[in-house]
């Protein structure tokens, strides 16, 4: 299921078309490649987004941490590149992915998990895992 890693030529040229902002950094959603389901959102700088051509693992970076997160790696909850497309205008990253586990922190499938229900923001799904047990103790991005 995992894309082909592309030419060093090609992963250039895709970094070329790539418009990243003041910090060094573009948005990139990740998107479950066979349901259509939205995921999560995180950032990528240039060697994210080479490392991720190259390897096929989805990798992002961490500004909390200011260093290179590659998804699972504490979590075991990997996301396998299928296709990476970038937008008309070159600022935003669409990562279609095969996930392993859940991609949300809090355990869920999804991050974008919260909705407003009879004026109240209420979560539309409950954790498919635990956090501790994902990542050894209560973690955040």
């Amino acid at each position: 299921m995992t894309a082909a890693a592309p030419s060093p030529e090609a992963r250039a040229r895709f970094l070329a078309a790539t418009r990243f902002d003041k910090s060094g950094l573009v948005p990139a959603i990740a998107q479950a490649h066979d349901t259509g389901e939205v995921l999560m959102m995180a950032w990528m700088n240039a060697d994210a987004v080479e490392e991720t051509l190259a390897t096929g693992r989805v990798v992002y970076f961490s500004r909390s941490r200011n260093a290179l997160w590659r998804k699972g790696e504490t979590s075991g909850q990997v996301q396998h590149l299928v296709d990476l497309r970038l937008d008309c205008d070159g600022d935003t990253i669409l990562a279609l992915v095969e996930q392993t586990g859940v991609a949300c922190h809090t355990g869920r499938r999804s991050c974008f998990f919260q909705a407003l229900r009879e004026g109240e923001l209420t979560p539309l799904t409950v954790p498919e895992a635990d956090p501790a047990a994902l990542y050894g103790h209560a973690h955040g991005h």
